[in-house]
């Protein structure tokens, strides 16, 4: 067999591979592909029930509850046109409140309840360091 030949079949076999190999990715990600699930999505498609999942939105306006244990918090997560509501167990991010976004990752419950065991607070993007908004008022202050 030529050289040319020979790295012609090398070539195809390695495209063969790669190909193979991202199929694979894919298949297993099909029902991942979301980075979060939103409160309407769970009530179209159903509860995926015993799977590790993100659950995403916003903390609805006077839902936040504290347990008196200090660490236990009870709130409803909506996107405007359904909402779940979450039970967490541990200290909330700083950037946790009301009418904010959060993704909240945990399972759901058969209830229709949704257990997180991690928060991650999200911040609008107008958001500046303090120190940054301060000088970025001085430097407009001294172009005027």
């Amino acid at each position: 067999m030529k050289p040319k030949h020979q790295r012609l079949w090398l070539a195809g076999l390695a495209v063969l591979a790669i190909a193979g190999a991202s199929g694979l990715a894919l298949s297993g990600l099909k029902d991942q592909a979301s980075f979060f699930y939103a409160p309407s999505d769970v009530k179209k498609q159903g509860l995926p029930l015993g799977k590790a999942v993100r659950l995403g939105g916003l903390v609805e306006a006077g839902s936040i509850k504290r347990a008196a244990d200090g660490v236990t918090l009870d709130f409803v997560v909506t996107d405007g046109a359904a909402t779940t509501p979450v039970s967490f167990k541990g200290i909330a991010p700083d950037l946790f409140r009301e009418k904010s976004g959060v993704v909240a990752e945990g399972q759901f419950q058969p209830d229709g309840g949704f257990v997180a065991t991690n928060l991650l607070a999200k911040h609008d993007e107008k958001y500046q360091p303090p120190e940054l908004a301060g000088k970025l008022h001085e430097t407009r202050s001294l172009k005027q």
